[in-house]
């Protein structure tokens, strides 16, 4: 065998193998889901054809600072109550992995993000600007 015939050969291997491979699905983050420190409950469901979060319950408010979107970007959303804003958006299942959109209430930015499941059964969430990503671990409720 050439070494052309045997290069060959193993990229017709690889490329059978992979091709066969099952297409695996991210773990689902639908649920109940207390942020990190506990300040909130973010509940996980389906909205349309995406996953959405949003805030269900203020646990621990910031001392000083109004319940509402005081940092948005758009100011005729400032006044809106931070109970019912959507912090995750546009979710989809990327392989094992979600990937979509989220919005810190704090900065009043959005980022791309990733969530998945840790094997503990905890909720690593991250919010990323090109490769520079911050990493939350959110808690499942019951």
């Amino acid at each position: 065998m050439t070494i052309k015939t045997g290069a060959r050969v193993a990229i017709a291997a690889l490329t059978a193998f992979t091709t066969a491979l099952p297409a695996y699905a991210a773990q689902p983050i639908t649920g109940r889901w207390s942020t990190v420190d506990g300040k909130a409950i973010v509940q996980i469901a389906p909205c349309g054809k995406s996953i959405c979060g949003k805030i269900e319950k203020i646990v621990k408010p910031t001392p000083g600072r109004p319940q509402t979107d005081i940092k948005n970007p758009d100011p005729a959303l400032r006044s809106k109550p931070l109970v019912g804003l959507a912090l995750l958006s546009g979710f989809s299942d990327a392989g094992d992995i979600w990937k979509g959109t989220i919005y810190d209430p704090e900065s009043g930015k959005s980022y791309t993000s990733k969530v998945s499941r840790n094997g503990d059964g905890t909720l690593k969430v991250q919010g990323c600007i090109a490769f520079f990503c911050k990493t939350q671990t959110w808690t499942p409720l019951r």
